[in-house]
This record gives C-alpha cells, structure tokens and sequence, in this order.
C-alpha cells in the first residue's frame, strides 16, 4: 500500500505489499522489496535497497547506495524471516549496510531514533544501536554488538561481535574494541584502552558538575584504585544509591561477558 501522498520515482521499483507512509519520497532506481514498511515523512534518496521483512520509522534521510534489510553474512543463517527495525528521524548515509538478525539471537537488528550512521558504517545481524549515537565513517559493528544511547564508535574502528559500548561512551577513531566498554567512558587504541571519561560529551548533555565528580570518583575506584572487581561493586553500588547514574556501570560489570576494556 502506498500513501497517495507519496512520492516515488517512475524508474525506483516498490514490489507489491510493501508500504509505504504519508509524504514518505522514494528517488531514482531505488528497489524496495514487498515486506518493506516505511513511515511517514521519511526520504529514500536514489539507488537505495531495502529487502527483507524492514521496518522504517517517521522521518528518516537515507542516502544513495544504502542496503538495509539484506541477508545477514552468518554462515548459520539459512534464509529465515528475521527482521530490521529502524526507529525515527535516523540520519543513514551512503553505502551503510544494516543487516537482518539470526534466529540464533534476536532474530533482529535494531536502531533506535536520532542516530547519525556516516559513510559505510556497517551494522551486522542481531545489533541493537540506542539512541542519539554518532556512528562514524567506515566503521563495523559485528555481529550481536550493543551500543547504548548518546556513544559515538568514531571512523574506521571495528567493535568486536557480542561487545557491548555502554551509553555516553566514546571510541575514539582507527580503534579496536574486543571487550565491554563501560558507560562514560573514552576509549581508543588497538585494542582499546580507557582513557578517563568522555567528559566533553557529558558537559554536552547536561551532566552537572557534581554527578561529574561522582563519576569520576566511580572511574577512578574501577580503574586506578588497585582493587579487584569484587572489590568495587559494593563501592559503586553505594554510590549509586546518591548518584544513579552510577547504576549503569555497576550493572555492566556484573552483566559482562566478554570483560571490559582495562
């Protein structure tokens, strides 16, 4: 079903079934298969393909040569019906790649709202992108990766498949992540190494001076203190009862499987 207020060039292809939302325009040679759903107000611009069981949120700007929805590069993937799900007002520009999710995991690759995926950025199957990230040029998401609201992977760093990038964290650019990244934290390198808090962007979203200081105080137990892990939680889980946004840190390192970055 297409919206009559829809704008579709006569050379892109929308298959039968698809649908397609109010003042939503679809440029030249784009090809949007038939399970495709795309909200309003969203500009497909031209030679875009979107496939598989996709579905667009409002008000989004995707940029020639984007490929959403397509198969994932899982050897144990064997054609099922899995799914993408994007939210609103993303900002996905040329040549990314959003891969559909393995019954394995999710069975689903997600990205939330306000996101701005640069220059090929590739997300593979079964991610979860937050909101409001920055996720720069030629950078990869593996397989199964989280990356939690406001972090930036800046360009060309790779995140290893089932690392997590904790909200408000930062990989600085050319890096290598293999493990967690915690919450507010900067990282860089290859492999990546915590290099103290991303202070500029908390300032940026409102965080006040003395929850700043908390968190620091909580980076600082977890990384200069000497302690052991065991011997921080009851440390941040105090902290986190005047400072919740403590919380989120603590939750990670009890949660964490694959470790975090040291």
């Amino acid at each position: 079903m297409i919206h009559e207020t829809a704008q579709i060039h006569p050379s892109a292809v929308v298959e039968d079934g698809a649908k397609i939302g109010a003042n939503v325009t679809v440029g030249p040679f784009t090809y949007i298969t038939a399970n495709v759903e795309i909200g309003d107000g969203t500009e497909v611009m031209s030679h875009v393909v979107i496939k598989g069981h996709t579905v667009i949120g409002k008000d989004n700007r995707i940029f020639p040569f984007a490929i959403i929805g397509e198969e994932n590069q899982d050897k144990k993937y064997g054609g099922e019906d899995t799914t993408v799900v994007v939210g609103d007002r993303n900002v996905i520009r040329e040549s990314v790649q959003i891969h559909r999710g393995t019954t394995q995991d999710k069975a689903t690759t997600v990205i939330g709202n306000d996101n701005l995926l640069c220059v090929n950025a590739h997300i593979a199957h079964d991610v979860i992108v937050g909101n409001h990230t920055h996720i720069g040029n030629n950078s990869i998401l593996g397989g199964h990766v989280t990356v939690g609201d406001y972090a930036g992977v800046m360009a060309l760093s790779a995140i290893h498949p089932f690392c997590s990038v904790g909200a408000y964290a930062y990989i600085g650019g050319c890096s290598a992540v293999v493990q967690d990244v915690l919450p507010y934290v900067l990282a860089q390198g290859n492999h990546a190494s915590p290099f103290g808090l991303n202070l500029v962007g908390l300032k940026r979203n409102g965080f006040e001076k003395p929850e700043l200081r908390a968190l620091q105080k909580a980076y600082k137990e977890i990384y200069r203190s000497g302690k052991t892990m065991e011997e921080v939680k009851p440390v941040l889980a105090e902290m986190a009862q005047e400072f919740p946004s403590i919380a989120p840190m603590l939750e990670m390192i009890e949660t964490t499987e694959r470790g975090i970055i040291r």
